[in-house]
């Protein structure tokens, strides 16, 4: 079975071409637990399958997109963007184009010249400010909002101190989130335009070195709360740079889409 593993800073994915394939729906899930971990499988954070878009919808093409657990997620930002590279190399899509996702179309603007590819968030949603959440006895401040997936976003004084791991989990299983979780971000305000960033992420259950739709939510609450301006500079803990801009009330998600290699997988030896 060919496959495409990429990465969007650190946030990495094994991609297939589900046009000749024709995997059902209903087998994804097992593909992507078979897939997806990093002693027995490829390794990757999530798995996506791209294919044509149904008759009728107004996109160029279409995701299936897998968190390395199994579940199915609504939308992606570091991901979104591999898919779009992909697929513009696949001859599914121009250089600009629109991808259809879960949680709605995805416009992406691809640089043939460079990695760098940018896509245009769906509108955010379920902005929630200063909400106060009790963990292990400690209290926290905690800003919420839906860029596509649901994110949790928690200012520190110094990222590199948080324990990502231990208070990731316990954030996004907390009750105030029940019953779907959120992903959990973890932001420093260097200035109004540079912040780091380091996210629990649903669906992966760990820390992962990016995420972009993690990077949107930060901005914009970062935004809301008086500091950030409207375009800033994300450094993640892969320490590479996510661009998010605000446009009209649009979000914007720029960085690298990097091909790391293509291949095949043997998908007996996967239990497929």
């Amino acid at each position: 079975m060919p496959f495409v593993k990429m990465h969007g800073s650190g946030n990495d994915f094994v991609l297939i071409d589900n046009r000749e394939l024709a995997l059902p729906r209903a087998q994804m899930t097992l593909w992507a637990q078979h897939i997806c971990p990093r002693a027995f499988g490829v390794g990757a954070d999530g798995l996506i399958f791209l294919q044509e878009a149904p008759a009728g919808e107004q996109v160029d093409y279409i995701w299936h997109f897998y968190n390395a657990d199994g579940s199915r997620a609504e939308m992606c930002g570091n991901g979104s963007r591999c898919a779009a590279r992909l697929a513009t190399e696949l001859g599914l899509a121009d250089r600009n184009h629109v991808l259809g996702t879960d949680a709605g179309p995805i416009h992406a603007q691809v640089r043939l010249d460079s990695n760098l590819v940018k896509v245009q968030l769906t509108p955010p949603t379920a902005l929630k400010l200063d909400i106060s959440l009790t963990v292990d006895g400690t209290q926290f401040t905690v800003h919420f909002v839906n860029t596509g997936v649901p994110h949790a976003v928690v200012i520190s004084e110094d990222v590199s101190a948080v324990d990502v791991k231990t208070l990731g989990r316990a954030l996004r299983n907390h009750d105030y989130f029940a019953p779907a979780g959120t992903n959990v971000n973890f932001i420093q305000i260097r200035n109004s335009c540079k912040l780091l960033l380091r996210t629990y992420e649903r669906g992966v259950e760990g820390e992962t070195f990016a995420c972009g739709t993690g990077a949107a939510a930060s901005a914009l609450v970062a935004h809301e709360l008086g500091l950030a301006d409207e375009s800033v500079e994300l450094t993640t803990s892969g320490g590479e740079v996510l661009q998010i801009s605000m446009e009209n009330d649009t979000l914007f998600l720029e960085g690298p889409a990097v091909k790391t290699y293509s291949g095949e997988m043997f998908i007996e030896s996967l239990g497929l």
